[in-house]
């Protein structure tokens, strides 16, 4: 056994993985800035996995003895049980998660755990790991976006026939239904779910066997360990398996977008809550005060969703700045991808619960928005369209009307009042009353995703088979 390689006293290894190149301590202003041990315990599962994975091909190979391919994986367990309790402790010379597995899995099992690391490098190892690690957040992320589908879902059902008003560039535009409207989410969040859906798939290939850069001399059997992890292929080139990072990428574009989404609904949701809107009440539960005015009740928590979905954009950008100027392959720049992956999931995740819980709770006031979806002149464009059943060009007809809502509005009249008595002067004889009737104007709107109601029905039997089809993902994954 090589010198500084041996077990120290009570079966600890030699805190340096690379101590017989250099020579006496590291500087500790090195150690502190180097070490991710702190950042990496997300890892420790995923870690552990591989090293079982990986201890079971030294077997195969005849590299290590069946007695200790058993302390192996005896030990191994430990240390993981010991990771699901929390009693899992890194040390102050752990330099990363790795040599925290290893340290404490030789503190149990002694001269064996020496023997785990052959044929592999710390670069594969990582590799792997985070690869598994972002398989498991895009599952548990997918099934935070099947949570909010399910209570937009729910809400749509009831929503199906409450009038409101559409809007572009936040002016009112068309009547719609609130169903509709929330759907709309809902296909945003299914897109989200979809991407994670990819990456997953994407993300499932083995760097294992890859070593530093250039592979091993050793029969590792790639393809075995990879199949043994769950994952479909090892990776194709060796120096792309340990400086691959686009997986990690894809997670954050993925998080980034879902956060965005997210933060539209916010904002919506605040905007009706006031009293310019009146448009919905917030729960008091889900609600906060004013340290000052007494009267207010805040909407904080979707302020909150707002705002946070700037820190998966920033993380998105700054794992893309860590990576533009990288040489192939793996350099200590990539030890920051977990800083950037980690928190940005976790925020994703913790806004797809609050809103989920503040959305299922909310009272819509339905009345506001059907008196706001009455006023005639958001059937404009009905009229206009009805002109061109009548013969008149299209631009024709969108000036007439046009003129027509000029001319109330400089009455200060209502549309419907103007049009009975221009109608007759362009020459209709038809009687106008019905065109800018909202619920005749949505039941003529049954084109595949429009807001008719047979359209908004065909729409939520469709999310609803869709949630079907991704719980049904999210169960095998997590089995």
């Amino acid at each position: 056994m090589p010198p500084g390689a041996e077990p120290r006293a009570g079966g600890r290894v030699h805190p340096k993985a690379w101590s017989g190149r250099l020579q006496g301590p590291t500087d500790p202003v090195l150690e502190r800035y180097s070490t991710s041990v702190q950042e990496d315990l997300g890892l420790a599962e995923f870690d552990i996995r591989g090293s079982v994975a990986h201890a079971g091909r030294l077997a195969r190979a005849g590299l290590i003895r069946p007695r200790d391919h058993q302390q192996l994986l005896s030990g191994l367990e430990q240390v993981a049980r010991e990771v699901r309790s929390g009693a899992f402790r890194p040390q102050p010379e752990d330099e990363d998660i790795h040599m925290a597995v290893e340290r404490r899995l030789a503190e149990l099992i002694g001269e064996p755990a020496l023997r785990l690391h052959t044929g592999r490098s710390r670069n594969d190892q990582v590799a792997l790991d985070l690869r598994l690690w972002t398989r498991a957040a895009a599952v548990r992320l997918a099934e935070g976006v099947l949570g909010l589908e399910e209570v937009l879902l729910r809400r749509a059902r009831r929503e199906r026939a409450t009038l409101m008003p559409g809007y572009t560039h936040l002016q009112r535009a068309q009547p719609v239904t609130l169903a509709h409207h929330l759907l709309a989410y809902f296909e945003m969040l299914e897109r989200d779910r979809e991407r994670l859906r990819e990456l997953h798939r994407r993300a499932g290939l083995s760097p294992l066997g890859a070593g530093a850069l250039a592979g091993s001399t050793l029969p590792l059997g790639r393809l075995e360990a990879a199949l043994e992890l769950g994952l479909r292929a090892p990776t194709a080139n060796s120096l792309d398996s340990v400086s691959d990072r686009d997986f990690a990428l894809e997670l954050l574009f993925a998080c980034a977008l879902t956060a965005v989404h997210l933060s539209r609904l916010a904002e919506d949701l605040i905007l009706w809550s006031t009293a310019e809107f009146d448009f919905l009440e917030l729960p008091d539960r889900w609600a906060t005060g004013s340290s000052l005015m007494p009267q207010k009740k805040n909407p904080d928590l979707l302020e909150l969703v707002r705002g946070r979905a700037g820190r998966p954009v920033a993380a998105l950008v700054g794992l893309l700045l860590v990576l533009k100027g990288l040489p192939l392959s793996y350099n200590r720049d990539l030890q920051e991808d977990k800083a950037h992956l980690f928190p940005a999931v976790a925020s994703v995740e913790a806004s797809l619960e609050a809103l989920a819980g503040l959305l299922a709770e909310v009272s819509f006031n339905r009345e506001s928005m059907a008196q706001a979806a009455t006023d005639p002149r958001l059937l404009a464009t009905d009229l206009a369209e009805r002109l061109v059943q009548e013969g008149v060009p299209f631009r024709g007809a969108h000036e007439l009307v046009g003129r027509l809502v000029s001319r109330a509005e400089g009455e200060g009249r209502r549309l419907d009042l103007v049009l009975r008595e221009s109608w007759q002067e362009m020459g209709f004889a038809a009687d106008p009353s019905g065109l800018l009737d909202p619920r005749r104007s949505l039941a003529a709107r049954e084109q595949a995703g429009a807001p008719g109601p047979g359209a908004t029905d065909a729409a939520l039997r469709r999310a609803a088979a869709q949630v079907r089809r991704g719980r049904a993902w999210v169960l095998r994954e997590t089995g």
